[in-house]
């Protein structure tokens, strides 16, 4: 389990497919704190380390990972958002995040509002893809705040501190990112037969 803190971004060094696999190598500031076996979120996507060298660790996305997050779009050199999942005994500082990303999402605006920045994103409408304003998001592993909402889009509020230090900074209009609804709210709305 996450909480959409992001601790740090990583950088993207190497991509080698297999079948209809991706293998992809990044480098990071905390690499020499990961094992292999452990679960780390790229970009809000719950991944395993299966190999560490020195400051590169690899991990393997499978075809269904790739069809539903951004990881299949990303080049050399781009960074994405990293936690580690939650310790037991850790603060709850976000949301509860799986690293189940649902979906993908476009960005369709960013306005700068002068001390902070909105962001809109546009999604499939789906009885699955539910965002209420003031609940719960996750986008590219950020736990955020929907502040408007509709069937089919939203939109979130990024201070400056989460600007500087996740990949929002590189997000513009038509970038595709990573999309975790409320767990939640995914499970009041199929109690209540929305799904």
């Amino acid at each position: 389990m996450f909480t959409g803190i992001i601790e740090t971004m990583a950088r993207l060094e190497n991509i080698e497919k297999e079948g209809t696999n991706i293998h992809f190598t990044f480098s990071s500031d905390i690499t020499h704190e990961l094992k292999i076996d452990q679960s780390v979120a790229h970009n809000g996507v719950c991944l395993t380390v299966v190999k560490i060298n020195g400051k590169n660790y690899t991990l393997t996305a499978i075809d269904e990972t790739l069809k539903r997050t951004n990881l299949g779009e990303l080049k050399i050199g781009d960074l994405v958002n990293l936690e580690r999942c939650m310790p037991a005994n850790g603060r709850f500082d976000g949301h509860i995040v799986q690293g189940h990303v649902d979906t993908k999402a476009i960005c369709r605006e960013v306005t700068d509002l002068n001390g902070s920045w909105e962001f809109v994103f546009e999604h499939e409408k789906t009885k699955e893809n539910l965002t209420v304003e003031k609940g719960s998001i996750t986008i590219n592993g950020v736990s955020l705040t929907v502040v408007k909402s509709s069937e089919t889009s939203f939109s979130v509020h990024i201070i400056p501190y989460t600007y500087e230090h996740t990949n929002f900074r590189n997000i513009k209009p038509g970038s595709t990112v990573n999309i975790e609804f409320d767990v939640v709210g995914k499970y009041v709305a199929r109690i209540l037969g929305r799904n």
